[in-house]
């Protein structure tokens, strides 16, 4: 007898069913069946063996056995996140399962040769690394690069003292490189190791591989990972890959949004990888140039010397615009100089289209929708005007004195290309997130897209930076400074030359003061006050609720609090995780549309 939790939409029940004569060895807690469910089969997963049903009813047998699914570790795991997270288990075990059907395990491989140094080179890999080869890259996304297990081995004492903790938080700069760790964790045996994307996942693994440690890509490699024997790798969906007997965790850029879940339940991979090490009793290591107030929490800080890390971070310009010409508009005298000199230059600008703020140039009011009083937007193609909050859209004439002549406040990526264009006096080209390619120009101007996109750059600039820092997020500062780390990712380390020009004004802001500095310990104590004096995470607990919410908000219990609500959602707050969770899997499930996000990232 087993318990089925079938992959049906808005059903989180289980049922139990039979396991036929001969199936005993195929069936198994995580194994994927089809079971037929009000007269139609779907799939699922067994999540208990060995039940025992109510007195007096006749179970059905189960109609199929599709192949291996999660472990039971990764089960009971699945059930914790789906109650930390306040959604249904089905979505946690749908990451949790391989991309298809498997029937078999292949044999598992034999142990890598790496416990006493780099490992003769293996028939098809680079040749090892030779003096007056180049350096390593910057980080795990970058070109792959020859052996370089003779140089970084993983044996130096940031490396050794971070793999000796159970919890290790280490504030890598943004140029070091990342492999060190993971292949001292490949020496403990099956490692997990986590990147923010599957590009930077690809070239990791093809290093290891090139120093002999086997390797599952997950998800593509999800059975190699389950024989067990290898060294799983893989973006944020490897938190759920099955590693048999899990000897160490290493998350690369732990505190990049890339981590969380958006669907609901929000998980975040690092904390998910955090708690298989805490179950399994192993190491886990979070590297990350600016660690999150979370994670600082959570683990033991580690940083390399001063000298190293300043030596990670390229130089930081701040161009106060305070008593700047009203005239230059987003260009300063020293970003004009930058793009005319002739380098790789990345402009980028979290605005997309041609205006996103406009005001009449006659009478100065802002042009706002007579429907829904949002703010008005140029359309892309200059011609009328469109509402960002209601989409409708209208002639480009003000509503207060019927003048047409406007100003744009808050100028779009496409019209800053063709300005900076002018500027320049070479081709500009324009990257979002829409973009299907990165075009071939000597300037690029996008939103923080670019900076995802591109491999390399001699100089990144940010044209209005304040609107990073003074945004109504409560993470503003962390995902400002992330922004920072970033762009100094791409123009490397402060021996290489880069540069980034920070356009701002408020110079003295501690995320500037923090890169500037390349220090993000400066960010960490005012942060901290800042958030405790407000009642924000880490301090608390936060979830929002939307959708048909009314009823589920009235019904959560003491403990809790409920803000709201604003524009249909509704802010919950606790004092700690263990009670937000208890007081939403308490409430009951009325409406039909109901969003729960726990620990939303752009609030």
């Amino acid at each position: 007898m087993v318990r089925v939790l079938p992959d049906v939409a808005a059903l989180d029940k289980t049922f139990d069913y039979v396991v036929p004569d001969g199936w005993d060895g195929d069936v198994r807690i995580g194994t994927v069946v089809r079971v037929s469910l009000h007269g139609r089969r779907v799939g699922g997963w067994v999540v208990a063996d060995g039940v025992t049903p109510p007195a007096g009813i006749r179970l059905r047998p189960l109609a199929k056995v599709t192949g291996w699914g999660p472990p039971a570790a990764l089960v009971d795991l699945a059930e914790w996140a789906a109650w930390r997270w306040a959604g249904p288990v089905r979505a946690v075990l749908r990451s949790a399962s391989p991309p298809g059907a498997v029937r078999g395990l292949p044999p598992a491989p034999a142990p890598p040769n790496v416990a006493g140094g780099p490992p003769p080179n293996v028939a098809g890999a680079p040749p090892p690394n030779v003096a007056g080869a180049p350096a390593p890259p910057n980080a795990a996304g970058g070109p792959t690069p020859p052996n370089v297990a003779a140089a970084h081995d993983g044996n130096d004492p940031l490396t050794v003292d971070a793999l000796a903790r159970h919890r290790a938080v280490v504030r890598l700069p943004p140029a070091a490189d990342p492999y060190p760790f993971a292949l001292a964790a490949a020496r403990r045996g099956e490692a997990l190791v986590l990147t923010p994307s599957v590009e930077q996942a690809v070239q990791l693994a093809r290093r290891l591989r090139g120093d002999g440690v086997p390797v599952a890509l997950a998800p593509r490699d999800w059975a190699r990972a389950a024989a067990g024997g290898s060294v799983v790798v893989g973006a944020r969906a490897a938190a759920w890959s099955p590693v048999p007997d899990l000897a160490a965790v290493v998350v690369v850029d732990a505190h990049d949004e890339a981590y969380r879940e958006e669907r609901s339940p929000t998980w975040n991979a690092w904390e998910v990888a955090a708690e298989r090490a805490r179950r399994a009793g192993v190491v886990c290591v979070l590297l990350s140039p600016c660690p999150t107030l979370e994670q600082l929490a959570w683990g033991d800080l580690l940083a390399p010397s001063r000298s190293t890390e300043r030596a990670g971070w390229p130089a930081v310009e701040i161009v106060d615009r305070r008593r700047a010409d009203p005239r230059s508009g987003l260009y300063s005298d020293r970003v004009v100089a930058l793009i005319r000199s002739g380098g790789l230059v990345a402009c980028i600008l979290n605005r997309k289209g041609r205006a996103r703020l406009l005001a009449c140039a006659a009478c100065g009011e802002l042009l706002r929708c007579e429907h829904c009083d949002g703010g008005l937007a140029q359309n892309d193609d200059g011609d009328g005007l469109r509402c960002r909050r209601c989409t409708r859209s209208r002639a480009a004439v003000c509503q207060a004195c019927g003048a047409t002549r406007l100003r744009r406040l808050r100028p779009g990526v496409t019209r800053v290309r063709e300005e900076l264009e002018a500027l320049a006096g070479r081709p500009v080209a324009e990257v979002t997130g829409d973009s299907d390619h990165l075009p071939d120009a000597g300037v690029l101007v996008g939103t923080e897209a670019l900076l995802h996109r591109l491999g390399a750059a001699d100089a990144v600039v940010f044209l209005d930076f304040d609107q990073e820092l003074l945004a109504s997020r409560y993470r503003a500062a962390e995902q400002a400074l992330a922004l920072l780390t970033r762009a100094a990712r791409l123009v490397g380390g402060r021996g290489a030359g880069g540069r980034i020009v920070v356009q701002t004004r408020v110079p003295g802001h501690e995320v500037l003061r923090a890169a500037v500095h390349a220090d993000a310990g400066r960010l960490t104590g005012p942060e901290l006050a800042r958030r405790a004096d407000l009642r924000l995470p880490p301090a608390t607990a936060l979830a929002v609720v939307s959708g048909d919410a009314a009823g589920f908000v009235a019904a959560l219990g003491p403990g809790v609090e409920v803000l709201g609500p604003t524009d249909g959602r509704w802010l919950v707050r606790a004092p700690d995780h263990a009670t937000l969770a208890a007081a939403l899997a308490a409430a009951p499930r009325t409406g039909a549309r109901l969003r729960v996000e726990v620990d939303p990232a752009r609030e």
